[in-house]
C-alpha cells in the first residue's frame, strides 16, 4: 500500500511523514515553494521532542505520479480546493485507487465519490502547523494525533482496518468508525470555531462567540437528523514546539501564510446552509463565514474585532 498525499501542508504533511520514516511508501503532492523545498531538502518535520528531516518523493501535480491500483490518496488540501484537485487526480489516476478524505467539514468525501468508487472518511484530530516551506510541526508526541477512519458513507471493510493499522503503527491513534461522518459532523461543530480565531483572536476572548455558533451548529443538524459525536476535541494534549504553544488553528494559519482563500464557506458556511434548508436561524455564523472571507481576500492578519465590536456587527447584521 503507498500513500500519496495530496496536499503536504500542517496536516497531510505530518501524516505523510509520521507514515515515511514508520516504513510506509510514501509520495508527497505539494506547490509552490513548499514542493521546491522538499525536492531539495528533504521534509522537516519538527515536535515536541525533536526535529528530524525526511527524504520524502515530492511531486508538483498528480501527473507526475505513477499510479497504480493499490495506491491510497489521501486528500489534505483545504476544501475549497477539493473539487480542482479531485479533477486533476480523476485525470492522472486509475478509478480503482482508494481515496481517504483527511479533511475538516462533510463535503470533501461527497465530492469525491462523484470520480472515485472507494472513497473513506478520516476524522483528523492532529494540532498541526505550516507557516514556513519545507517544515510541518505537530503538537503532541509520543502518540502524534488521532485519526478515525471508514468508509464513506458509511460502513468499514478490509481497507478501513488496513488504513487504521498503517495509522496506529506510525504514531497515531486509529479506531474503524462505521458510522464516520457522525464523528467528522462533531469535528465541524468543533471547526466553527476557526473563524472566531481568525475574527476575533486566539484565546479566551472568543470563547463566548464560539460557543454561540456551536449552539446554532448544534440546532442545524438536530433540524436535519443529522447525528454528531460530542466532544471531539484534542488541543488539551497538545504540547509545545521548540517552546512555542500552537497559536491558531487551520483557518488562522491560512491569514499568516497570505493565502488569499479560507475555508470558512464549507466550516461555518455548512451551517449557514443546513439552517437556511431547515429554517434555522444561523446569523453568528453568517457572520462569521463573511467576515472571515473578506479578511482572507483583502490579506488581513487574524484579530478584525473585539468580542463586544463582534456582537455589536451582529445585532446589525
Amino acid at each position: 500500500m503507498r500513500f500519496v498525499v495530496y496536499g503536504a501542508g500542517a496536516v497531510g504533511g505530518v501524516v505523510g511523514a509520521h507514515l515515511f520514516r514508520h516504513g510506509h511508501d510514501v509520495t508527497l503532492i505539494a506547490r509552490g515553494a513548499h514542493h521546491d523545498a522538499i525536492r531539495e531538502r528533504g521534509l522537516r518535520l519538527d515536535t515536541p521532542d525533536e526535529s528530524l528531516t525526511l527524504p520524502i518523493p515530492v511531486a508538483a501535480r498528480p501527473a507526475e505520479v505513477k499510479f497504480s491500483d493499490g495506491d491510497v490518496v489521501l486528500l489534505a488540501m483545504k476544501t475549497q480546493d477539493t473539487a480542482p484537485a479531485l479533477a486533476e487526480l480523476a485525470a492522472a489516476a486509475p478509478p480503482g485507487i482508494v481515496v481517504a478524505s483527511a479533511q475538516n467539514g462533510v463535503e470533501n468525501e461527497r465530492l469525491a465519490l462523484r470520480l472515485f468508487a472507494e472513497v473513506y472518511g478520516v476524522c483528523v484530530l492532529l494540532p498541526a502547523a505550516f507557516l514556513e516551506p519545507g517544515v510541518v510541526e505537530t503538537y503532541m508526541a509520543p502518540v502524534s494525533g488521532l485519526l478515525d477512519v471508514g468508509r464513506y458513507p458509511r460502513g468499514e471493510d478490509d481497507t478501513a482496518h488496513a488504513l487504521a493499522a498503517a495509522f496506529r503503527e506510525s504514531t497515531f491513534e486509529a479506531e474503524v468508525r462505521p458510522d464516520i461522518m457522525r464523528y467528522k459532523y462533531g469535528k465541524l461543530l468543533t471547526n466553527l470555531g476557526n473563524a472566531v480565531e481568525v475574527v476575533i483572536g486566539p484565546g479566551e476572548q472568543g470563547h463566548a462567540i464560539a460557543r454561540l455558533a456551536r449552539e446554532e451548529g448544534a440546532a442545524c443538524l438536530r433540524a436535519a437528523g443529522i447525528e454528531a459525536q460530542s466532544g471531539v476535541t484534542v488541543l488539551a494534549r497538545s504540547r509545545p514546539v521548540h517552546g512555542r504553544d500552537r497559536l491558531g488553528g487551520s483557518s488562522f494559519q491560512s491569514l499568516q501564510r497570505g493565502t488569499g482563500t479560507i475555508e470558512a464557506d464549507y466550516l461555518n458556511g455548512e451551517i449557514v446552509l443546513l439552517g437556511r434548508s431547515h429554517g434555522v436561524p444561523t446569523p453568528v455564523n453568517e457572520l462569521l463565514r463573511t467576515l472571515a472571507n473578506r479578511m482572507a481576500r483583502e490579506g488581513r492578519s487574524p484579530g478584525l474585532m473585539t468580542a463586544e465590536e463582534f456582537l455589536g456587527a451582529l445585532d446589525r447584521h
